[in-house]
């Protein structure tokens, strides 16, 4: 699954409706606390006014839109995942955050329906902006859905954009899934059997509740606290040129097929490291031969689903990392090592959130150079993504960083980058861009051994 801007996928000509809960029963003053993650993004976006900062999804569903069946599929997940039916709202006087909940059973989705075909740059353009409206962190639903028709009326694609706070990248690729098994249990009566999920309300309030080690969270302002010395946070290998109010730009590529990422995983264990260890070897290669760094610093999301009612569930269960390793030779096995003892060294302190992290140290961290993988094979359906023409969606950005996101998918291997919109920026990053390609297909096609292996193999 591809991971892009909506101006990226292919909004048809077709009939808009849009899909709107409502509470039809009544709030209820919920004690229980924001995630820290969910805490410190509401804080960030009262200081800053801020922008756009959604997540999103896009899949086809085959046959002829049924209202009645829809609406009663979307009903069944907000009752699914509680946290589509909680507001919070952060008061900057008091500095607390207030939440109110409805029960199961409390919302009702309104329809809107357009009730004609408009041309596909129109539909694009009103999608943009009721995401951008709607899934706002201040407002409730921070989320919204639309479908679209086509003119032949045998297929309808789903639009759906919540705000980051609600949701993460993981979440994000359940949602074709989820949502077709429920539209399908309302067409046809057959039970959803979808896996049982937990409350990320209720993973918030065991966050606080539940006490960081003493020994992890001394070695986590450690960690941190040397990422910080010295030149600071991670930068991008190459210059990304000046700051300006642009929106980003940025890049989807699929760097590997399915059996070049099978080889791939060959050489991975051939030199004892994992996939993603494998990654970032080749990310610090492509740094050294295109910037002369002989050190790879990144800073890398980290998931925090680590019980199995958190599995499916809606939320944003994230922690991060810094990355730190040398690239001392073009030795792919020996840097992929140093890279796995970097992981390994940093992942364990992802647990200790980050608003902490800047408490302890009375620092603003603003990450400017993050890479992020995800191994999205066995999510339920994954398989039919791409019939499904199902696309990762995120908000428009105007920050000054660089963000990559590497998905392995049954596919193959999808890099999606965003960047500063300007063209120093642009050549920067598909000049680091072709260099990681490079290395990926030497370690894929050349490295000692593989060619022994089944390229079949996971």
């Amino acid at each position: 699954m591809e991971f892009t801007e909506l101006a990226d996928y292919p909004v048809p000509v077709g009939a808009l409706t849009e899909w709107l809960p409502c509470a039809r029963s009544e709030w209820v003053d919920d004690p229980r606390p924001a995630s820290y993650i969910h805490e410190a993004h509401l804080r960030r976006c009262s200081d800053s006014g801020g922008r756009e900062s959604w997540l999103g999804t896009a899949f086809e569903i085959h046959g002829t839109l049924n209202v009645t069946a829809f609406r009663s599929a979307l009903e069944k997940w907000t009752d699914r995942h509680e946290v589509l039916r909680s507001h919070t709202a952060f008061d900057a006087e008091t500095e607390r955050v207030r939440r109110r909940t409805v029960p199961q059973g409390g919302l009702h989705v309104g329809v809107v329906s357009h009730g004609y075909d408009a041309a596909g740059g129109d539909n694009f353009a009103h999608l943009q902006q009721l995401f951008d409206e709607y899934a706002s962190p201040h407002s409730w639903p921070s989320y919204v859905f639309a479908t679209l028709e086509t003119v032949q009326r045998d297929r309808f694609t789903v639009f759906f954009a919540a705000d980051h706070s609600i949701i993460d990248g993981f979440s994000i690729v359940l949602v074709a899934h989820e949502l077709t098994t429920l539209y399908e249990e309302a067409l046809s009566g057959r039970t959803a059997n979808l896996f049982p999920v937990g409350s990320y309300i209720d993973f918030g309030r065991e966050e606080r509740e539940n006490s960081t080690d003493a020994e992890v969270k001394r070695e986590a302002l450690d960690v941190w606290r040397s990422a910080l010395e010295g030149p600071g946070l991670p930068e991008f290998p190459l210059e990304v040129g000046p700051r300006t109010s642009y929106a980003q730009q940025n890049l989807s590529a699929w760097i590997l097929d399915a059996d070049q990422a099978a080889a791939f995983n060959s050489a991975c264990r051939e030199a004892d490291v994992g996939f993603f260890p494998g990654l970032l070897a080749c990310l610090g290669m492509a740094g050294s031969e295109v910037a002369g760094h002989q050190r790879f610093r990144t800073v890398t999301p980290v998931h925090t689903r680590h019980s199995p009612q958190w599995a499916s569930a809606l939320g944003w269960f994230v922690g991060l990392s810094p990355i730190d390793f040398e690239v001392t030779s073009d030795d792919f096995a020996a840097v992929a090592r140093e890279a796995a003892e970097s992981v390994a060294r940093t992942k364990p302190i992802s647990v200790v959130p980050f608003d902490r992290i800047e408490k302890e140290l009375d620092i603003p961290i603003r990450p400017r150079f993050v890479v992020s993988y995800m191994d999205v094979r066995f999510v339920p359906e994954a398989g039919r993504w791409h019939e499904r023409n199902a696309r990762a969606l995120r908000s428009r950005q105007y920050t000054h960083d660089v963000y990559a996101w590497i998905n392995r998918t049954p596919r193959g291997v999808n890099l999606a980058v965003r960047y500063p919109g300007n063209d120093i920026a642009a050549a920067s990053v598909h000049t680091w861009v072709g260099s990681l390609r490079r290395q990926l297909e030497q370690v894929s096609t050349s490295y000692p051994s593989v060619g022994l292996r089944s390229v079949g193999q996971p």
